[in-house]
């Protein structure tokens, strides 16, 4: 087999393919012998039938097409291997010639992983923040700490103010008569939120239980109901119900229910325990994000348009999936904000890019830093994988593929380059603080949201390294 390798626009290799003749009559008896086998022709048994009297049975051509197709489909794979060329797309094939007793040729085109040329991605001059704990953040925790843990309890002998639980009825009028949406027999709320319109809660503050108060408020002139948008209206309202949070005292009785703690030094010294620890792991993920940056705007290339069209449809099966967990469907999602799928691509677009552009940037620098994802390693995390989604069969077959195993393959390699490289300025800065993670090592890759996503739309990472092959479209 000759291969005539050339680059074409747009990150694309041509390649030409050159097959003894040979190939090609062994193609069409084995073409011949599948036809057969497949095709019941009166008179001969199942792989007897001769190929005239297929071409017959079948229409002329049948039998060459079937040749040239399983031939292509063969040759294009060993090019592939041969060539170390991993195709983001199908390939775009031509026959140039398929006549017996001639040599073979044909000419695929096919989208690759374009050329990244990097830039500095070692040599910047940041370095890790590390969040400074002092008693005030100590303070807030403290707080946040009796916040969750208040009781409401039911007002006596006052008016409301700012921050009370309220339940309130009212009736919404214009020009005397009631609006669409305007009336509710309980609403609760907590006054001070400005959840409503702007300037409502705050004519509800001195109204007793059981008291009533009607006003004039003026909606903004951005509200969502157009109609109402800028427009005056009356409302009359009742206060039904009415709580106040009561946070418990910072006492022994308190703090024993937050755990084991001989007394309030100790339950602060664990909280900046804690605070300390989230802040090294905090400034950790920081740096890294401003280590990918830095890399990103330094490096040249051109960006394939399959890959982010790609990359656009899975953010938004993420999408799908965000707004699903919060129970919302996305037909009801467009519906409210009134947009469409295209309105929502080109919306996830910019982020598409750079997501690629980036995944692009650090499998290069993976490839350049050397670093190496075994085999074993990819196993592991497939049959975590499957452990962890064995409810999730389409998630499972994709780790099983190979565009998930290079999925995984690829996002280990990213982590991984990445820790390397904050491990290496650490290792040269011995007098900075060391910065561990809160876990034990990068997030396994099957935990990652986009793998989910990934699957849904049969991804290929556009970080991927070759793995294996598919084969050209038919």
């Amino acid at each position: 087999m000759q291969i005539t390798r050339t680059s074409g626009p747009n990150s694309t290799v041509v390649l030409e393919i050159e097959l003894p003749p040979d190939r090609l009559a062994h193609a069409t008896d084995d073409a011949v012998r599948a036809l057969s086998r497949r095709t019941r022709v009166p008179g001969f048994r199942p792989g007897k039938a001769p190929r005239p009297v297929l071409e017959r049975h079948l229409g002329p051509g049948v039998v060459s097409d079937e040749a040239v197709e399983h031939l292509v489909q063969d040759a294009y794979r060993d090019a592939l291997l041969q060539e170390q060329i991993l195709p983001l797309t199908n390939a775009e094939i031509e026959v140039v010639q398929a006549e017996e007793d001639k040599a073979f040729i044909f000419k695929a085109t096919v989208q690759v992983r374009p050329e990244v040329e990097l830039g500095d991605y070692k040599h910047f001059n940041f370095q890790p923040e590390v969040e400074v704990i002092d008693d005030d953040r100590v303070d807030t925790v403290l707080g946040e700490l009796r916040d969750q843990n208040a009781t409401l309890t039911a007002v006596e002998g006052r008016g409301a103010k700012d921050g009370d639980y309220a339940v309130i009825s009212f009736v919404g009028t214009r020009d005397g008569e009631p609006f669409e949406g305007g009336t509710s027999e309980r609403m609760p709320l907590i006054l001070g939120q400005e959840r409503l319109i702007p300037g409502f809660e705050a004519h509800l503050v001195g109204v007793e239980i059981g008291g009533k108060t009607d006003f004039d408020v003026t909606f903004p002139d951005d509200y969502p109901e157009t109609e109402l948008a800028g427009q005056a209206a009356h409302f009359a309202v009742e206060i039904r119900e009415l709580r106040e949070k009561i946070l418990p005292e910072l006492d022994a009785d308190f703090i024993a229910t937050l755990g084991e703690f001989a007394d309030l030094e100790a339950l602060r010294s664990d909280i900046r325990t804690r605070l300390e620890r989230n802040a090294l792991d905090r400034a950790r993920h920081t740096f890294a994000d401003q280590i990918i940056d830095y890399a990103v705007a330094n490096a040249t290339l051109e960006l394939p348009e399959i890959l982010v069209d790609q990359e656009v449809e899975v953010m938004h099966d993420e999408f799908r999936g965000t707004i699903a967990r919060q129970g919302i469907t996305e037909e009801a999602y467009l519906k409210a904000v009134d947009k469409t799928d295209a309105d929502l691509h080109a919306e996830f677009r910019p982020g598409a890019e750079k997501r690629v552009r980036t995944l692009l940037v650090l499998s290069q620098v993976a490839d350049t830093e050397a670093v190496v994802v075994s085999d074993e390693e990819v196993d592991a995390e497939v049959a975590r994988g499957r452990g962890r989604y064995a409810d999730d069969q389409k998630l499972v077959a994709y780790f099983d593929s190979e565009r998930g195993r290079s999925y995984i393959r690829s996002t280990l390699r990213r982590s991984r380059v990445v820790e390397g490289l904050i491990d290496g300025w650490l290792a040269d800065h011995p007098d900075h603080q060391p910065l561990p993670h809160i876990e034990d090592g990068p997030e396994p890759a099957i935990d990652q949201g986009q793998a989910a996503a990934n699957a849904a739309v049969d991804a290929t990472d556009p970080g991927s390294i070759l793995d294996d092959v598919p084969t050209p479209a038919g």
